[in-house]
């Protein structure tokens, strides 16, 4: 008899879902819940909000439309994986109505919060038992919420991450995973517990923190409701959940030490594993726990984020006429490396952790009206994101980590070939690419929650690498020249913050 495996990606612009033959490893079908790309509201300059409630409506349509794309036996599926957007935060009633829009990832408005909080820590706290800056995450945005909107946190039952609330929405049950508590900085490595001393910092109740789950195992079943919705059968187990930054990870088999992996979709990221608790000193990169994790084998994900990534893609296609991306990618390599010194810095979508959450917006420089046409600002904005990468694999190596090859799914930014040059050659990587996505990812972990799968290796079954491009000499030379000037000018803005 047939096996089936469901796995859900819940993005912040768009909703997937992916059908996994159990036994062969093999995409069955792959479809997200709208075409056009999800709403973030942004109330303010440098909020972002989403409705929760728009999300399982999209995790309703894209299920549906595997059904479509390649009808199939529901008695058969064998269990359910969830990837998620990171950070965001979700507050829900006793009756488990969520309360106010999500304060999603790239929502700055807790900064001060969370820097206010670190100096009451004091450095002696902080850094060594949090390994990060409690800075906008998770735990930050709560205490915004207690702040200035009491009567909605008077009504909060719980608070979830994203994920935890679509898990919330199949099963009934409010949980969470250590993973997830450290991604929303509510964990001390140290200790390992719930950090007491941060939740007496800001007044946060801990009965309103979900109780804990393993990532792999069973998290709940489909109820009744949930199952009539999907057209699924009630019962079917949810079997693993994990932000979609460690799902990413362990979707391309990056689950050791020295092994790392990145993905460039709206945000653009680097994601580590090491088996040392280690910080940066400005907690411009973080560490959470690892899906992989064990108290007696640690695996922690170091990780660095670039908020403006495929979003400033999505803006240079939008004022290059709605030019579809393979042809800016064409346009684009016409011009040579460097861009014949046009400079694009991608830091327009919110506080980058990075620069040590500053936020000097995103700007083109070196503009000169006789020399550079669309090809050469379609470069520069590609380069200008590498370059930005770059600068955080930098910090990381200066935290000990070795990072010399790096594993992405052939999808997002990542299909484009100077893109894909560029990266190699700029940060000195080589890049291995695979057949595989977040929502494949979270499929193949939930076989493995559910012992369909005997190990870890036996849920890669069907995985290929499709290329691996190296750093090549010549150009490294050029790609090095362009991002020396391009961190020059970049500490000049900085210094001036």
């Amino acid at each position: 008899m047939s096996a089936y495996l469901i796995g859900y990606d819940i993005g912040s612009s768009s909703i997937k879902a992916t059908l996994l033959d159990a036994a062969t490893g093999r995409c069955l079908a792959a479809a997200t819940g709208s075409a056009a790309e999800l709403a973030i509201k942004v109330p303010r300059a440098g909020w972002a909000e989403q409705d929760p409630e728009m999300w399982w409506q999209e995790v309703v349509k894209a299920t549906h439309a595997l059904q479509q794309q390649h009808p199939f036996d529901a008695a058969a599926v064998n269990a359910i994986g969830i990837a998620y957007q990171m950070h965001g935060l979700v507050c829900v009633d006793e009756q488990q109505q969520v309360l106010r829009p999500s304060i999603i990832w790239c929502d700055s408005r807790a900064v001060s919060i969370g820097d206010a909080a670190a100096a009451a820590l004091g450095q002696g706290y902080t850094l060594p038992h949090l390994l990060n800056s409690p800075g906008n995450f998770t735990a930050s945005k709560l205490r915004w919420v207690q702040q200035h909107e009491p009567d909605v946190y008077a009504k909060i039952r719980h608070i979830m991450l994203p994920g935890d609330f679509i898990a919330m929405r199949l099963t009934g049950e409010a949980c969470t995973t250590l993973s997830g508590l450290s991604e929303g900085i509510f964990w001390d490595f140290a200790e390992q517990k719930v950090s007491a001393p941060l939740l007496e910092q800001y007044n946060i109740d801990p009965a309103l923190l979900s109780r804990v789950v393993p990532t792999f195992g069973e998290q709940g079943r489909l109820t009744a409701k949930a199952a009539e919705l999907l057209k699924l059968r009630a019962g079917i187990p949810v079997t693993y959940r994990a932000g979609d930054q460690p799902n990413n990870a362990f979707s391309l088999n990056v689950l050791e030490p020295g092994e790392a992996a990145t993905t460039a979709g709206t945000s653009g990221v680097v994601y580590a594993v090491h088996n040392q608790v280690a910080y940066d000193e400005q907690s411009r990169v973080n560490t959470f726990i690892h899906v992989n994790h064990r108290p007696e084998a640690i695996r922690n994900g170091v990780l660095m984020c670039l908020n403006g990534t495929g979003i400033l893609n999505s803006w240079l296609r939008s004022i290059a006429g709605g030019m579809d991306y393979n042809s800016m990618n064409e346009l684009a390599a016409m011009a040579p490396i460097g861009a014949e010194g046009l400079q694009v810095f991608p830091f327009g979508n919110g506080a980058e952790r990075i620069l040590a959450n500053r936020l000097p917006g995103a700007s083109i420089e070196g503009l000169a009206f006789g020399v550079h046409q669309q090809a050469h600002l379609l470069r520069a904005g590609q380069e200008g994101i590498v370059n930005a990468l770059t600068y955080g694999v930098n910090i990381m190596r200066d935290m000990g980590l070795q990072i010399n090859r790096v594993r992405a799914g052939k999808a997002n930014m990542f299909l484009s070939p100077l893109f894909r040059e560029a990266f190699a050659n700029t940060a000195g990587v080589t890049i291995e690419l695979y057949n595989t996505d977040g929502a494949l990812g979270a499929a193949r972990a939930a076989g493995v929650g559910s012992g369909y799968y005997a190990s870890m290796k036996d849920a890669f079954i069907g995985m290929e690498c499709l290329a691996t491009i190296a750093p090549e000499k010549e150009k490294q030379q050029a790609y090095t020249a362009a991002y020396t000037k391009w961190d020059a000018r970049l500490q000049q803005i900085l210094s001036t913050m």
